[in-house]
């Protein structure tokens, strides 16, 4: 497999931005990781999301809007017939679903993954998504695809922040408006 590039190479510069005191903000990019999407028809659901459950490692397929951790990774619903196994490692190795049944498909240089965190996280991506994303509302474990922008992005929250996949070829104009618009709380870009 070719060595991928990151998108925000030139573009992310470490250090400290905006209000001066404690980062209200932290920006990362997660790079290499690997994204699987895996597939099903109406008729196969139930049988592909077990084979999704086996790969990420988890103990159940998350439900639309939900994410699942497990040892591979994360897996999460991002359309009613497709889940996306995330993970920091190179792409595990792909099943092979008969067509009937699903596909499976490794998009891992087709995004970005930007992770927030800090006190003003949610605060920030409030500036750009349609969402509530309150601990109520939006708590671990939750997912969402969504527009940044007029961009389709998908988000999900963990235990520590928020993660953002990102279309690559609009990651260096989409983190440009989040680390301008981080600085009024003060931002660690790591």
């Amino acid at each position: 497999m070719a060595e991928l590039m990151s998108a925000l190479k030139g573009h992310l510069t470490p250090g400290r931005y905006g209000l001066e005191g404690t980062a209200g903000v932290t920006l990362s990019e997660v790079h290499p990781f690997s994204l699987t999407q895996i597939a099903a028809w109406p008729d196969s659901l139930q049988a592909v999301g077990l084979e999704a459950t086996l790969l990420a490692g988890c103990d159940a397929a998350p439900t639309p809007g939900q994410a699942a951790l497990g040892p591979n990774g994360t897996l999460l619903r991002v359309e009613p017939l497709k889940w996306w196994l995330i993970g920091r490692d190179t792409p595990p190795d792909l099943p092979s679903l008969p067509a009937e049944t699903g596909a499976v498909l490794d998009l891992s240089s087709s995004r970005t993954w930007i992770r927030l965190g800090g006190a003003n996280a949610a605060d920030l991506l409030n500036r750009f998504l349609p969402l509530n994303l309150s601990a109520t509302a939006f708590p671990a474990g939750s997912s969402a695809s969504t527009a940044f922008h007029h961009i389709g992005v998908t988000l999900w929250r963990d235990e520590d922040g928020f993660n953002l996949l990102l279309p690559r070829s609009f990651a260096a104009s989409l983190w440009e408006m989040l680390t301008e618009s981080a600085a009024q709380f003060g931002t660690e870009v790591v």
